[in-house]
């Protein structure tokens, strides 16, 4: 928000969290069917974080590409704890 805003002054950038805000507590217990909604929904993000990384230039790319890095790995694990639960589920 502060690092790279949309705009100048600040932007409602944060409130880009607020999804990712609802898969907290299922993460935090285990649940399998979080795991599996909040994969696909990273996906989303890993987009955003192409198309900035694409389109802008100094801190704002750098910002991009820990998203990109940040969501593949969150992707990563969530499917391979939902592969992992499948068993017992």
């Amino acid at each position: 928000m502060w690092l790279a805003p949309l705009r100048p002054g600040g932007s409602f950038l944060a409130l880009k969290a607020a999804p990712l805000a609802l898969a907290i507590p299922g993460i935090l217990n285990g649940r399998r069917y979080t795991y599996q909604w909040s994969s696909m929904l990273i996906l989303a993000y890993f987009a955003e974080g192409v198309v900035r990384a694409w389109s802008e230039r100094g801190l704002s790319q750098a910002l991009a590409g820990a998203e990109i890095v940040l969501s593949l790995a969150f992707f990563a694990a969530a499917v391979a704890y939902a592969r992992l639960t499948r068993a017992a589920a």
